[in-house]
């Protein structure tokens, strides 16, 4: 990372150079040379009266830790920032969430699904930073290539209902031969619950009934929150335990 000498003093913006403020470097240097701080405070333009840009950005740089660590950010978060409000917070957002999405299509067009690392891998951009949980169907061909990824359902902070119905609906429109299901644990934590469990066991019996086979159920959390330091749940390996639940919404956790 290029580091500015005079951001490295934790200087004013008044207070540097000229030559050294992030709108110049930007100009002369172009944007790899500007350091995160700088770049954030360029998306900030303004700090408040007690503090100015260069401040709000290494405030803000010091609560998350890096840029992605702002991923995880809501407006609340943006918000404790002394110097940002309402409108500021919303913008921050925005932004967060286009970065987001850059990164979770920056994938093949048709990926082959052949693994919940795979899975992993595809969905950890779209859930990186979530609060909620979120519900995912992946739809694939014969040769377990990706036909479709739909969201199914969104939740709170805690649970998301899911119904197999809509599960399947996905499924059965786009033609796909098998199905993967996956969703996030907001905590970063992929251990499974009952509810994940018993949502499993339904999926999987209702798949047998109309011919669509449930390959795996896959939670997403992080490597850090992970006790088994993967990042991932996968529930390939399982049996079912309750097949008469197939038709039941159930909430999972």
């Amino acid at each position: 990372m290029n580091k500015s000498p005079s951001l490295a003093l934790g200087q004013k913006l008044k207070e540097m150079a000229a030559h050294e403020r992030p709108q110049e470097r930007l100009e002369r240097l172009g944007a790899t040379a500007l350091t995160d701080t700088e770049l954030l405070a360029m998306l900030l333009r303004s700090g408040s009266k007690d503090m100015d840009v260069m401040a709000v950005s290494r405030q803000m740089m010091l609560e998350a830790g890096s840029l992605a660590g702002l991923l995880r950010w809501d407006e609340n978060d943006f918000r404790k920032i002394k110097g940002i409000g309402h409108i500021k917070a919303l913008q921050l957002m925005t932004v967060t969430e286009i970065a987001r999405r850059v990164l979770s299509q920056q994938v093949d067009a048709d990926p082959l699904m052949d693994g919940p690392e795979k899975v992993y891998e595809y969905l950890l951009p779209r859930a990186a930073g979530l609060s909620v949980e979120k519900f995912w169907v992946l739809c694939l061909n014969r040769k377990n290539r990706l036909i479709r990824l739909s969201e199914v359902t969104s939740g709170t902070a805690s649970n998301s209902p899911v119904h197999c119905r809509e599960v399947f609906k996905e499924a059965v429109r786009c033609g796909a031969t098998a199905i993967i299901c996956a969703h996030n644990h907001p905590t970063g934590d992929p251990s499974p619950s009952i509810k994940d469990r018993e949502v499993t066991d339904s999926l999987r019996a209702a798949g047998e009934m109309i011919d669509i086979q449930m390959l795996d159920h896959v939670i997403i959390g992080s490597i850090a929150s992970d006790p088994r330091r993967k990042g991932f749940f996968s529930f390939k390996n399982t049996s079912i335990r309750h097949p008469a639940a197939a038709n039941k919404c159930i909430a999972f956790n």
